[in-house]
């Protein structure tokens, strides 16, 4: 398996309200840790009833794609950088996340799905928090899985991605998370699909911190490499200083 570790294809920034930092305090840190190209990707989301934004508004997608544009001007020669966005799928705003999309160009769109909606409301399935772990759970563990990988066929399949994120972070903070034959199953429909449309695998090192091992695990990368899905390393930093990490324990 090949993963260029000279770009870092996910990073965030304080434009998310969950990330600290300036955009160039990110492409600083991506100099000094020695790589050729860094790629912001940051959340769009639709259509979510959550206590909290962690995603950009419109206005702040306009001061992102500006100082994006500003910084690849000024560090040029120095360092490639991308502009793109992380892609939460809502199945029920598919036209709005096309139209946004189609607005501008970007250099990477990739997919996720991050709230599962219950009742209404929706909670964080890649959260720490009791306050989505405990209603998920409750939900039905093993549900949330099927309904979150099922789900992110659909996106694979709808929307214009270049790469997918997070394919088998779901619930990676509730004790009772496994995936059973039929949610191994379904991650191969995803990578089938995936290498159909062209799309990369993102292989995230916040893992390493989390359970030892990148996201995602080390037998679903070896699938995705045998169908040609190309794999692309990120950090998904939240502050300047993890831009970079853990890729020198990458193949």
């Amino acid at each position: 398996m090949h993963i260029d570790r000279t770009t870092d294809g996910h990073v965030h920034t304080k434009y998310c309200h969950h990330a600290h930092g300036e955009m160039v305090d990110y492409v600083e840190a991506a100099i000094a840790a020695g790589l050729k190209r860094l790629i912001f990707l940051e959340h769009l989301e639709s259509g979510i009833n959550y206590f909290e934004s962690t995603w950009l508004s419109e206005a702040e997608f306009a001061l992102y794609r500006a100082e994006g544009e500003r910084l690849r001007e000024a560090y040029q020669g120095r360092i490639e950088i991308g502009l793109g966005v992380e892609v939460g799928y809502n199945p029920q705003r598919v036209a709005e996340i096309l139209a946004f999309l189609k607005h501008h160009s970007w250099d990477r769109v990739g997919v996720s799905f991050h709230y599962y909606e219950i009742d209404g409301q929706h909670y964080n399935v890649v959260s720490r928090r009791k306050a989505n772990l405990e209603p998920l759970g409750s939900h039905g563990v093993e549900r949330v899985i099927a309904d979150y990988f099922a789900t992110l066929l659909e996106a694979v399949v709808t929307l214009p991605g270049t790469g997918l994120c997070h394919l088998d972070a779901v619930l990676r903070h509730h004790p009772e998370v496994h995936f059973t034959a039929a949610h191994q199953h379904r991650i191969s429909e995803i990578l089938q699909a995936m290498a159909a449309k062209g799309m990369t695998l993102e292989v995230n090192t916040s893992g390493f911190p989390h359970r030892g091992e990148q996201y995602p695990t080390q037998a679903i990368l070896e699938e995705a490499a045998a169908l040609g899905v190309p794999l692309v390393a990120g950090s998904d930093a939240h502050r300047p200083s993890e831009v970079g990490r853990y890729f020198e324990r990458l193949g």
